[in-house]
């Protein structure tokens, strides 16, 4: 094995040229591959110690060459390079093996350090055992229309979704209301060897505590009145898949002990019946809260908590990663106005990242999906946009810097309406919870809801 060489399979000329100036003036030899099928044979004929390699090519995707080059020698880190940062190529080229992925135009230095952590571990993995594959290949599916973003943090978070899909492993998704859990979850499930399995969501927030476990592990007829016949829970419903717990933070001390027990021996009884059922279902849970701090408070239980968080994935807010709000803007535009061919115009675009996001992603698709009914035209403007508070108050505050008038009326609604969404975001338009969160009583929540028109 040349222990200098790299080999680049690209489809583009300049991207093989640039790459191999790049390379070799940092003092590395280069192989070049113009295809998959290229990039395969002469994997196999020179033995390079990394390949950088795109995921699209002509003859052999960038995918099927990847599990070619692992297959014939799987301690060879393959680096990806892709320009479709706004799906989940990554996913899959980590599920087959990559070391990493790079979204195209890639920046000169992290492609260095990359490459510098592939031939590390290379090199480590060489040193350990010649035969032993590199820790990597255990990472992602093809799927081009679910996750959508390009900033880093969203990329990390594809990484480690790459990772633990195709496990068995316990998953707990934490992140503000609105900010994708469930998507992450989804990909998680269409990514995992129970993708033929079904996949059910329950939202553990949504329902009375006395309703919630006749949902989850089902009831007998009789078991209480109105269950007029048998009917089977989301834990049985789920065998051979994945069940989804939404908001799993909300559950009571009871059903806490219930779950735990699924988790610990993977069993169950319906409400009503002393018949145990055994379940084959991966769980997800999901929290819009700090569980490990709710553990500290006393209202989640300890054992439950690490049974729940085997493996954690943290979504960060739309507001930490406002790079997203472009793909994302491009995304919804084109799922509410398919055949339109709408744009969004530098200023308006520039106006939604001045916002700071407290419903996160579902806030954005709420407000293009209005905007797409509203607009004229195929441009939409800063006007076709309904944001309140901090876009509002900065035309306030710049209105007062200018000596102008005091608008505190203006100013209380924006607050009001902006907490008031909040709220309604924070407890998945549950109207009782959100009065209760807000301290207000629910007439007066409904009645604000239709003073500031708001929609779910």
């Amino acid at each position: 094995m040349n222990s200098n060489l790299i080999l680049v399979a690209d489809d583009e000329p300049s991207m093989r040229l640039n790459l191999t100036e790049l390379l070799e003036g940092e003092g590395y030899s280069v192989e070049l591959a113009s295809n998959g099928e290229e990039a395969v044979q002469k994997t196999i004929q020179h033995n390079p110690m990394v390949v950088l390699m795109d995921i699209k090519m002509p003859h052999l995707s960038g995918i099927s060459a990847l599990k070619a080059i692992k297959k014939h020698d799987s301690r060879i880190p393959v680096i990806i390079f892709t320009a479709f940062g706004t799906n989940e190529k990554p996913i899959e080229a980590i599920k087959s093996g990559a070391f990493d992925y790079l979204d195209k135009p890639f920046d000169i230095d992290e492609l260095l350090s990359v490459l510098e952590s592939a031939l590390d571990q290379h090199k480590k993995v060489q040193t350990l055992d010649n035969k032993t594959s590199t820790p990597h290949t255990n990472e992602l599916a093809d799927a081009e229309k679910y996750i959508v973003g390009t900033s880093k943090k969203i990329r990390d978070v594809l990484k480690l979704v790459g990772k633990i899909a195709p496990k068995e492993t316990t998953v707990l998704i934490e992140g503000e209301s609105g900010s994708g859990k469930e998507v992450i979850a989804d990909a998680i499930h269409r990514h995992s060897k129970k993708a033929d399995g079904p996949f059910i969501k329950i939202n553990c927030g949504a329902l009375p505590e006395s309703l919630l476990e006749s949902e989850l592990f089902g009831h007998e007829a009789g078991a209480f009145t109105d269950a007029d016949k048998r009917r089977r829970g989301r834990f049985e419903l789920s065998d051979g898949g994945t069940i989804f717990l939404d908001e799993v933070n909300t559950l009571s001390p009871s059903t806490q002990v219930k779950l735990l027990r699924v988790l610990q021996h993977f069993t169950f009884e319906r409400v009503g019946s002393e018949e145990t059922i055994k379940t084959d279902a991966r769980i997800i849970a999901a929290t819009n809260k700090n569980l490990k701090k709710e553990v500290e408070n006393g209202n989640f239980r300890e054992d439950l908590y690490y049974r729940l968080n085997v493996f954690n994935i943290s979504i960060p807010p739309l507001r930490e990663r406002l790079e997203d709000i472009e793909p994302l803007t491009h995304h919804f535009l084109k799922k509410y106005a398919p055949n339109k061919h709408l744009i969004i115009s530098k200023d308006a675009l520039s106006y939604l990242k001045s916002y700071h996001w407290p419903g996160n992603i579902r806030e954005l698709e709420n407000i293009i999906e209005r905007a797409t009914i509203l607009m004229n035209g195929k441009v939409l403007e800063k006007k076709d946009l309904s944001i309140s508070l901090k876009s509002d108050l900065s035309n306030i505050y710049e209105s007062l810097s200018d000596e102008g008038s005091i608008p505190m009326q203006k100013i209380l609604e924006s607050v009001e309406k902006d907490l008031i969404i909040k709220g309604l975001h924070r407890t998945n338009w549950n109207k009782t919870k959100a009065a209760k969160l807000l301290g207000i009583n629910r007439r007066l929540l409904y009645s604000k809801i239709d003073q500031y028109k708001l929609k779910e």
